[in-house]
Order: C-alpha cells, then sequence, then structure tokens
C-alpha cells in the first residue's frame, strides 16, 4: 500500500511538472490536443472533431433545394466504387448532373443533414471570399501587399508578399505543413488559442510569388486580411456573400481559435454537410453566377482554376486542378479525403466524404488514387 501510494504521488509530480514545462516552452497546445483528439482515440483531426472545439456560425438564409434528377439513384455502385468505400471508410457520396443531384448514398450513420469537418475544403472558400473583397473594392487586386493590412510584414522579403501570393500558394512563409507531428506548427494552429499572435510572428524566408509550396498558413494569413479589409469575421463574411445567396440547407459551423478570440481556423474546419459543400462546385462552375446573380467576378473564377505556375499544374488561387480522362477538373480538397469534384464542360460534380483517404508519397503534391478511382466510377455510372 505505501509503495502504491508513493508510485501515485511520484506519478502525480511527474504529470504536474510536464504540465508546467508544456506552459513554460509554450507548448500547452497539447493538452488541448490530448483532451479533443489523442484521448478520443485518433491520431489526428477527425470528421466530427467540431464539437469539441469553440465554434462560430455561418448563418444560412432562405434554403434552396437541389432538384432530383429524373434518374436519381436509378443506378448502383460499381463493384469497385464500392470497394472503395468500405475500404477508406466513405460518409457520403454524390453526384450531380446537371444541376440536379443524380447519385446520393451516405454512410456509417451520416446522412444528407450531417455536418463533418470540411478540413482544407475551406481553403477554396476563403479564396472565394478574397474574390468577393476584391469584386466590392475592400481589396484593390491579387497584387496588393500583405503589408497594408499587418505592418509585421512591411519589411524586407515581407514587403513583397502579396494576398495573390497567399491565396496561389506561394509566400514563401517558414511553416512545416505536417499533419501528424504534434510538435509541427500545422499541429499548433489547431489547437493555439491565439492564432493572430502566432501568425504576425511568422517570418517570410523565401522570394514570395516566385513558385508554389502548400502551407495552410497562407490561407490562415489571407483569411486574417480579408477580416480585417471587411470589418467582419470570415463567418459573417461568408454568410453575406455565399451561404445565404446560394441558399445554403442549414447554418455551418467554423472551428476559432477560442471563444475570447474567435477567429477561424481558416486554413481549414467548417462543418456543413456534403449537398452545401457542393454549392461551391456549381458557382465556380457557372463562372461565378447563381440563379442570374453575379456572386464573384467571372474573371477571378476563371483565373482560380487555372496554374499560376507553369511548373505546379495541380494548383490555381485556391483550387486544385488535375487533368484526367482526357478532361479537365478542378476540385476542393481536404484532409482525410474530403472532394468537391468539378467537371464544368459535362456539368458534373462529385462529392466525397469520409474517414480516410489513400495515402500517396507527398498528400500535399500529388493526387491520391482514391481521386482517380471516384471520378472513374463516377463516369462508368454515368455512361453504364
Amino acid at each position: 500500500m505505501k509503495t502504491l501510494k508513493k508510485t501515485l504521488k511520484y506519478l502525480l509530480i511527474f504529470i504536474a511538472f510536464l504540465v508546467v514545462t508544456l506552459y513554460v516552452f509554450d507548448y500547452d497546445y497539447m493538452l488541448k490536443a490530448l483532451r479533443t483528439i489523442y484521448f478520443q482515440g485518433h491520431t489526428t483531426a477527425y470528421l466530427e472533431d467540431y464539437k469539441e472545439f469553440d465554434n462560430d456560425t455561418v448563418q444560412a438564409g432562405i434554403r434552396q433545394a437541389w432538384p432530383l434528377h429524373a434518374d436519381y439513384n436509378t443506378i448502383e455502385a460499381t463493384e469497385t466504387l464500392t470497394d472503395w468505400h468500405e475500404r477508406l471508410g466513405t460518409t457520403a457520396f454524390l453526384v450531380l448532373k446537371n444541376d440536379s443531384i443524380w447519385y446520393e448514398k451516405y454512410f456509417d450513420g451520416f446522412d444528407r443533414n450531417s455536418r463533418s469537418n470540411s478540413f482544407s475544403v475551406a481553403k477554396s472558400m476563403v479564396s472565394a471570399m478574397l474574390g468577393k473583397a476584391i469584386m466590392q473594392g475592400r481589396i484593390k487586386s491579387l497584387d496588393q501587399p500583405v503589408g497594408d493590412f499587418f505592418p509585421e510584414f512591411a519589411n524586407g522579403l515581407g514587403a513583397e508578399l502579396t494576398v495573390g501570393d497567399l491565396s496561389s500558394m506561394a509566400s514563401g512563409l517558414k511553416w512545416d505543413e505536417a499533419y501528424y507531428s504534434p510538435f509541427s506548427i500545422t499541429t499548433r494552429a489547431y489547437f493555439y488559442d491565439d492564432l493572430k499572435s502566432m501568425m504576425l510572428g511568422l517570418e517570410v524566408v523565401e522570394q514570395p510569388g516566385m513558385s508554389y509550396k502548400y502551407l495552410s498558413g497562407n490561407t490562415q494569413l489571407l483569411g486574417m486580411v480579408i477580416e480585417k479589409a471587411t470589418g467582419q469575421s470570415l463567418s459573417e463574411y461568408l454568410s453575406e456573400s455565399f451561404w445565404k445567396p446560394m441558399g445554403a440547407s442549414a447554418d455551418a459551423f467554423w472551428q476559432v481559435d477560442s471563444e475570447e478570440n474567435n477567429l477561424e481556423k481558416a486554413y481549414c474546419c467548417l462543418a456543413s454537410n456534403a449537398r452545401d459543400f457542393a454549392r461551391f462546385g456549381k458557382l465556380y462552375k457557372d463562372h461565378g453566377r447563381w440563379n442570374g446573380e453575379q456572386l464573384l467576378d467571372s474573371a477571378f473564377v476563371a483565373r482560380s482554376v487555372r496554374p499560376r505556375f507553369t511548373e505546379s499544374p495541380q494548383y490555381g488561387y485556391g483550387w486544385w486542378l488535375l487533368n484526367h480522362l482526357n478532361k479537365s477538373f478542378f476540385m476542393m480538397r481536404g484532409h482525410l479525403g474530403q472532394y468537391i469534384i468539378v467537371q464544368p464542360e459535362d456539368n458534373v460534380i462529385i462529392v466525397r466524404l469520409g474517414h480516410k483517404n489513400a495515402k500517396g508519397p507527398d498528400p500535399t503534391v500529388k493526387f491520391s488514387d482514391d481521386i482517380y478511382a471516384y471520378i472513374e466510377e463516377a463516369y462508368k455510372m454515368l455512361s453504364p
């Protein structure tokens, strides 16, 4: 009994020492990581983790329901597609044809009203908000310096950093894009309670505007620029500019760093449903128009879905780009395999949400095999 008490005493002392050490060296965010992710049985962020964080609300307005195609759900999924769903834990799979839902299937207890984490799908939405702010004259152009909004980036290489560089992943920021390391700045950003101070302490260490390098910090800083330029939170601006005009079916929840600071994690983490995510695919497919209203400048949309750099044809301004089956696709793409894939000429939108994606050699650059599979199998279903 004495030995047990002694052991517990030293264990408590060790835990107390560990907690103090984490706070002293500014790693106390790991305590939040343990509580919200790791003690929940996960090794990384997961689809419904928004329930564990503070959120702001993206308010919906008057609902505009998607029409159902005349052939809605008359075709069964291919065996190959079913296998991909089972292996990678798909929760939602939609195919929209000619602006109608042609095929729709949900799994693992999810349905059309279920919210799940967008992860980096939100980056495309933030880029759309940049386009809206430019359209409204609140931001001058893609070439406006970030230093106009935050003097911390008004000197040295930082003075050459533009809002367009942030949207196209060409900032030169010092940032480690590692999702599974608890010590990376990406992980820190996910759990940190004061994102603004963290972001304004970053350095620009490479020449901005010269080449593509995928960094979540780019979109976080871009979100802060949009917030400052518009005088609105990202949740308010997204609601006003897109969520309400596009008739989203429900409010969305956007994770924030803390209740006190209430700054959205701009690079990720908007919780919504598959049907509402698809609306951004339609908006860009239709060159920024929605029900006859020009919500986004068509020239900005066109520029967004073209590569900025010839040597990096996979990315434009906030959107991923892929040539496959002799067709050009653009897509919103998020951690663990959240995809909104658009083929404008065929008027096809494919939405896949789920628990896992097929790992590639470099998930921040290469397209994983599951993306090709979802496209190929959807097209087989469309052309039996």
